[in-house]
């Protein structure tokens, strides 16, 4: 008899994590446990694209912790100004977050019983870590509409059904045609943009974030006018 290792989509679990994200909004565990819920053999397929990826098996190989450089903020104050390490600091501080605060929220939020090899437990961390980095590059604040825009740029790059699912929530819901339109947009750039996942992050930092921009073809940051999102919308997109 042959036992498929692939995780099973588990609805229920699902259910019961948005209730209690509903309940408590700032109990930013539940969106990984949600997303963790909905995605079924995603991680598989995202390491195996991963290692497919010169760059992705350079990281897999040098397991380089990208965090410390990150929870470092005497050094990233002396990066050049306008730098993608300034920027990603100056970031941090407008919306009020620390990187420490995510990986807690992430911790909290995996399966207990969900065994991840090495391999792809660094990736699950190392995407964690980038997503304000991410927020960076594409010029997508903390708000309301930036985080749903921010989560429409993902799916395009890594196609978690679970990132969908809450992209395509946020398109039902969105009550304004501006909205939904820049939500699109963001599939849009994702799916234009270079593959950012094995991007060596660690040797952009004090590279200005125009160029940082370019190299990852990930366009000029939208215009709009700011919405701010709660806590646990805000951490959907590093799930």
């Amino acid at each position: 008899m042959v036992v498929s290792l692939i995780p099973k989509v588990r609805f229920r679990d699902a259910l019961k994590a948005l209730n209690a994200l509903f309940a408590n909004p700032e109990d930013t565990a539940q969106v990984f446990r949600v997303v963790e819920a909905l995605s079924g053999g995603h991680s598989e397929r995202m390491l195996a694209r991963f290692r497919n990826a010169p760059a992705g098996r350079d990281l897999l190989r040098e397991r380089p912790e990208l965090i410390e450089r990150l929870v470092d903020r005497t050094s990233l104050a002396k990066l050049p100004e306008g730098s993608l390490g300034r920027k990603y600091l100056e970031f941090l501080d407008s919306e009020g977050i620390t990187a420490e605060g995510l990986k807690q929220a992430s911790i909290a939020g995996r399966n207990a019983e969900r065994h991840s090899s090495a391999d792809e437990a660094f990736l699950k961390d190392r995407m964690r870590d980038t997503h304000d980095l991410w927020h960076v590059v594409t010029g997508y604040k903390g708000d309301l509409i930036g985080e749903a825009s921010l989560l429409a740029f993902i799916f395009a790059q890594t196609r978690n059904p679970g990132i969908g699912f809450i992209v395509g929530a946020a398109l039902v819901r969105g009550n304004e045609p501006r909205v939904r339109g820049l939500i699109v947009r963001g599939f849009l750039r994702g799916a234009r943009a270079a593959w950012l996942p094995p991007v060596k992050w660690e040797s952009l930092l004090a590279l200005p974030v125009a160029e940082v921009r370019r190299q990852l073809r990930v366009g000029s940051p939208p215009e709009y006018v700011p919405f701010r999102a709660p806590a646990y919308l805000r951490t959907m997109a590093a799930a």
